[in-house]
């Protein structure tokens, strides 16, 4: 049996080939957010700890107009099976407006593993728009996706 999900990690599409104005909306959406995360790497350079990345991108968040509410870091979330909690503990880098999970990583180059765990993340909470940003190489990588609950289909914008 072939479960939804297998279908995403497989398939990954276009939302400008399918939804042309909501690919624009969320680029707009977006475009703060990922210009704070050029300027952290344009200033603090490649090659460091994920960790400064993230304390970085945290300052220039805020330096940004973004306030301790809309920026939640290390967001803790846990997962439900058949109505009960699961012990173990997720965490997200950022969770932005309550609308936008960041991703940060800080490794040679972004594979299926950081595509996948983001993905997971965007489906078992509903949330939407997710980002997944690798500071370390001399050229940046930056990857925004669209997950849609009703189709259960995941969308690069």
């Amino acid at each position: 049996m072939e479960y939804a999900f297998d279908q995403i990690v497989r398939n990954v599409w276009k939302l400008a080939d399918t939804n042309l104005e909501l690919c624009s909306q969320l680029r707009k959406y977006c475009y703060e957010i990922i210009g704070c995360c050029q300027q952290v790497h344009r200033e603090m350079g490649p090659w460091l700890n994920e960790y400064m990345y993230q304390e970085a991108l945290e300052i220039c968040l805020k330096e940004h107009g973004y306030n301790k509410e809309n920026i939640k870091k290390e967001y803790y979330f846990s997962v439900e099976y058949h109505g009960q909690r699961i012990k173990h503990k997720h965490y997200v880098d950022f969770f932005i407006n309550d609308k936008v999970f960041i991703e940060c990583k800080a490794i040679e180059s972004l594979g299926k593993e950081q595509r996948q765990q983001l993905w997971n993340y965007m489906r078992l909470t509903g949330v939407r728009i997710g980002i997944l940003y690798n500071f370390a190489p001399v050229m940046d990588q930056c990857e925004r996706y669209y997950y849609d609950p009703e189709q259960q289909k995941i969308f690069a914008f």
